[in-house]
């Protein structure tokens, strides 16, 4: 089974178990309905399961089924929660997951040429639009690090099957 970050155990709230979930989601809640959670731990992968949950913040505080002790919700901290990949929602046509972006080759089209620019290493969110952070490797024009706005104007297509990004961008940037 193939899984997928998607949030982190920050600290226990209160002293009945409940924890603070810090969420990598776009919408905060849409964490809680990603079933079941899994951690992992010195012995391998453990399964939780949530019972309860709220929002508290910009965060969400969950109670794991069976956690009624502060103390042992403690062992949780710092723990980042996994999903299977499966349980995420289809996408529409051209949407994708940041997960799927990472490690396609960054093709920039500029000039009338072709010039591969690296990989996308991560990408950042700020605000205003994402922002696909690209990293220079053996295949590319040089081993530079470069921040392209995730956007129509720059981003022309992702193309999954071939496992690239073609954008317009001049390589001198």
């Amino acid at each position: 089974m193939e899984t997928l970050v998607v949030g982190r155990i920050t600290t226990v709230f209160g002293v009945r178990g409940w924890v603070k979930v810090h969420s990598y989601t776009d919408k905060v809640e849409t964490l809680c309905s990603y079933k079941p959670w899994f951690i992992a731990t010195a012995s391998g992968i453990q399964q939780l399961e949530i019972d309860d949950w709220r929002r508290h913040g910009e965060s969400l505080v969950v109670h794991i089924k069976g956690t009624d002790d502060r103390d042992i919700a403690q062992k949780w901290c710092g723990s980042e929660i996994q999903v299977a990949k499966t349980n995420l929602p289809e996408l529409s046509k051209d949407d994708y997951y940041w997960h799927q972006l990472e490690g396609l080759a960054v093709i920039a089209h500029h000039q009338d040429q072709e010039v591969r620019l690296g990989v996308v290493k991560s990408l950042l969110e700020t605000g205003a639009n994402d922002v696909l952070v690209v990293k220079g490797d053996s295949q590319s024009i040089d081993r530079e690090e470069r921040l392209i706005p995730y956007v129509d104007e720059f981003v022309v297509k992702v193309d999954l099957a071939d496992q690239r990004v073609d954008v317009n961008w001049d390589p001198a940037f």
